[in-house]
């Protein structure tokens, strides 16, 4: 599992028919400090996140098509949390707003 923020959306007019009704996200992924990283993924979204939450990323091919319930998918990441707050070494790195 991976944390991002949504920094937008990807449109793709030709695709496999599993991504039909379903939004692309791209997502800024961030370290342990909260801080952007500057690697990017783009997601899949299970839970109808928005431009600038901080998401749960799950970047594991096999959890993210059993989450869409189809084998094969051409589908490696999908967003599947936002998170409220996220806290290292008992001090809080994210909380909500920021």
């Amino acid at each position: 599992m991976k944390v991002g923020r949504v920094v937008g959306t990807v449109v793709s007019t030709i695709n496999s028919p599993v991504f039909d009704g379903r939004k692309l996200l791209l997502c800024d992924l961030l370290g342990t400090d909260g801080e952007a990283t500057g690697g990017y993924v783009i997601a899949v979204d299970a839970v109808d996140a928005g431009a600038g939450e901080v998401v749960l990323i799950l970047d594991e091919g096999t959890g993210a098509r059993q989450i869409v319930q189809q084998d094969p998918a051409p589908i490696r990441a999908m967003v599947v949390g936002v998170v409220d707050e996220m806290m290292v070494d008992g001090a809080s790195v994210i909380t909500p707003g920021m």
